[in-house]
């Protein structure tokens, strides 16, 4: 999937932005008092480590899962800031975050993104790529959030079924070709 790269003035506003939530990296530690948190895996069919690794830091789980994606860099790196857009044209939800961190072990690859201004929901998501000794790949997408914007606050349940629903989309995404 085609990933855009960021105007280089959009990408100076969000790099600019402050996150919206106060415990930035937290993702790497588990649950964070006041938000809600949910940590989901699922074993990949395919076995080649380095390839999933690159695309996962491509941007293509996102891209696969039907976000437009425009990011300052791909491969992504810390601090690279991103828009994702959810829906059609005008009408499309905008989705900014920052990179936190990055995960670069031997057997363990991934990244977190931290919201930013304009995003419906304050806080940060994580997506871990595991090897197994075994040789099975395991992809693990965490967050904590809490709603941010009016829409998301308005939508209860159906903002958690979005999410849930982009969750699933996104475990499945680097076993799409």
């Amino acid at each position: 999937m085609d990933v855009q790269e960021l105007s280089e003035d959009e990408a100076a506003k969000l790099r600019s932005a402050a996150h919206t939530y106060e415990e930035v990296g937290s993702t790497a530690i588990g649950p964070v008092a006041g938000f809600s948190w949910f940590e989901r895996s699922v074993v990949l069919q395919r076995r080649d480590f380095d390839r999933a690794a690159q695309d996962l830091q491509s941007w293509q789980v996102q891209a696969r899962s039907g976000l437009r994606v425009s990011a300052s860099h791909t491969p992504l790196q810390p601090a690279t800031v991103v828009l994702m857009r959810l829906g059609p044209g005008p009408l499309s939800l905008r989705i900014p975050c920052r990179v936190v961190y990055l995960i670069d072990d031997p057997d363990l690859r991934g990244f977190a993104y931290g919201t930013l201004p304009g995003h419906p929901e304050a806080g940060e998501e994580r997506f871990a790529l595991r090897r197994h000794a075994s040789g099975s790949l395991e992809l693990t997408v965490s967050a904590f959030s809490r709603p941010a914007s009016n829409l998301a606050k308005l939508g209860g349940p159906i903002s958690r079924a979005v999410q849930d629903a982009m969750t699933a989309r996104y475990l499945r995404a680097l076993d799409m070709p």
